[in-house]
Parts: C-alpha cells; sequence; structure tokens
C-alpha cells in the first residue's frame, strides 16, 4: 500500500506537468487508454494461458467488468480530472480521496464486512486532517465532481470483490481499456476532436510515467490488496495519497506548506498508524484463534 500511495500520490505533479499540452478529458481518456494496452502487452508478454487470462469468460463477467470499466476509470478519471478546473488542487484530491468514509457501509452491507471502530474513528479523523490540508484553498465548483470520483473509486473497490476469479491483468487491461474508450467518447462530444494535444517528447514523456508507474502498477498491486483484505482497512490508506502528493509539491515544484497544513498531514499519518496497528492486531488475533 506504501507503493501505492507514493504512485498515486505522484500522479499530481505528473497532471500538472501534462495539462499544458493536452485538454483534461483527453488527457485523462489518455492514461486510462495507454494503461489498458500497457496491461494488455504485460499479459500476452508474460505468456499465460490465452483462454484463462486474455479474454475473461461468461457474459456476466464481462457486464461486470463493464460497470467497473464506467464507474471506476470513465466516471472517476473524467471527474477527478474535471474537477481540477473549478478547484484548488489540495481540495480536490482530498475531496476525490473520500471512499474510506463512503465505503463502510456498503462494504458491511454487500460482504458482511463489520468496520472495527478503530477503523471507523481512524478514517474520520484522517479525513478530518485533509479537510485542514484544504480548507485554505476553498472548495470552489469542483467539489462535487471531486466527490463524484470517490464515489466511482468506492465502486471500483467493492466490485472488485465480485472479479475475484479474473487474473488481475485481464481485468486490468480491459477495465482501462473499455473505460478509457467510453471517456474518449465523453471528451470528443465535451472537448471535441483531439486536435489540440501537443505531441511534444515532455508531453509523451509525462503520459507514458503517469500510465506505467503511477496507474498500472498501483493498480494491480491496489486490486491485490481488495481481494485478500478488508475494504475498510485498505481504503484507509488512500488518504495518504494528498499527503504525498504535497510532499512531491514541496519537493519538485517548490510549493510551500502552511502550518495548518503542516498539522493537517500530521493528522492523517497518525490516523494512518491508528488503523495499521489495529488492523494488524485484529490480524494477530485470528491467527491465535486458529491456532487455538
Amino acid at each position: 500500500m506504501l507503493i501505492v500511495v507514493v504512485a498515486w500520490g505522484s500522479c499530481y505533479v505528473l497532471i500538472t506537468w501534462g495539462m499544458g499540452d493536452a485538454s483534461l478529458l483527453w488527457f485523462a481518456a489518455l492514461r486510462a487508454l495507454v494503461t489498458g494496452l500497457l496491461l494488455l502487452v504485460t499479459l500476452l508478454l508474460a505468456g499465460r494461458r490465452a483462454d484463462v487470462t486474455v479474454l475473461p469468460r461468461g457474459p456476466g463477467t464481462w457486464a461486470l467488468i463493464g460497470v467497473l470499466a464506467l464507474m471506476n476509470v470513465t466516471l472517476a478519471f473524467g471527474a477527478m480530472f474535471s474537477s481540477t478546473g473549478g478547484l484548488a488542487t489540495g481540495a480536490a484530491a482530498v475531496l476525490s480521496n473520500a471512499a474510506p468514509l463512503l465505503i463502510v457501509l456498503p462494504a458491511w452491507w454487500l460482504y458482511s464486512e463489520r468496520p472495527r471502530t478503530v477503523e471507523v474513528v481512524g478514517a474520520a479523523i484522517g479525513f478530518g486532517g485533509l479537510v485542514l490540508v484544504a480548507a485554505p484553498a476553498g472548495l470552489g465548483r469542483g467539489a462535487g465532481l471531486a466527490l463524484l470520483a470517490a464515489v466511482g473509486i468506492t465502486a471500483g473497490a467493492l466490485l472488485a470483490r465480485r472479479l475475484a476469479d479474473v487474473d488481475l491483468l485481464a481485468l486490468g487491461a480491459w477495465q482501462f481499456l473499455l473505460g478509457g474508450a467510453a471517456l474518449s467518447v465523453v471528451a470528443a462530444v465535451v472537448e471535441g476532436p483531439p486536435t489540440t494535444i501537443s505531441w511534444s517528447a515532455r508531453f509523451i514523456t509525462v503520459l507514458l510515467v503517469l500510465s506505467a508507474g503511477a496507474t498500472a502498477l498501483p493498480y494491480v498491486l491496489w486490486f491485490g490488496e481488495l481481494r485478500r483484505a478488508s475494504l475498510t482497512s485498505v481504503t484507509a490508506w488512500t488518504l495518504l495519497v494528498p499527503v504525498v502528493g504535497v510532499a512531491f509539491g514541496v519537493a519538485i515544484l517548490g510549493e510551500r506548506v502552511t502550518p495548518m497544513e503542516g498539522l493537517g498531514d500530521a493528522i492523517v499519518v497518525a490516523a494512518l498508524l491508528l488503523v495499521a496497528y489495529s488492523s494488524r492486531a485484529a490480524h494477530r488475533q485470528q491467527i491465535r484463534k486458529a491456532g487455538s
């Protein structure tokens, strides 16, 4: 999860670098499509059996993959990128990573994952810390879009359990290709044809790094954890993404951190340590019960 958090936290810097060369929705669509192609090529090079991994079986499975693509890619990416146009970066990062709070009740209802009190309290405290980070910049008109992105991410996390039998690389490849194709249609309708994209060496480099290192790799790790661990405890780690994004902004873009932002970041880290410690302690207790 630390690798996932660092990779996703780097997205903010990469998106900032690439936004000058492409419109928001087309940039988001290209990120999804390139990610899907990279995962598909990786899947083919892995030499796995094509009848099992490349093409998942059954109309029901493909229907779920389609819903996952629309929610986790088309909706989440489109809303996340669009929210930056009317919302301060810090506030957009906070609201689009509200999944830890949104997932608690659905995970309990769908998968009987009753959250521990420590997890709920830790997620709430952590989100409060992020509000301190974003509050000075104001919310703006993109708040609804940022929250919509969080809804898409939450739905994707819940659907991950329904598709536990599908190979991770195949699931990722088709999810991003289908979601990216749908997002391309939206981009064409809203922004017109992609004739204004500047295919400079900088933009191509940013797009490849964003797709491979900040999307494809963390995706495989993220969905792998969602399949085997508590949804509440796993998604709690996403609260750290904006904190890492702020750290990258300071180190690379030369941005400054106010005392309130520093306090908010410290609260988030403390809350995540609380959740992580509680999760590890509960795991040890389960092992002792199984051994006895």
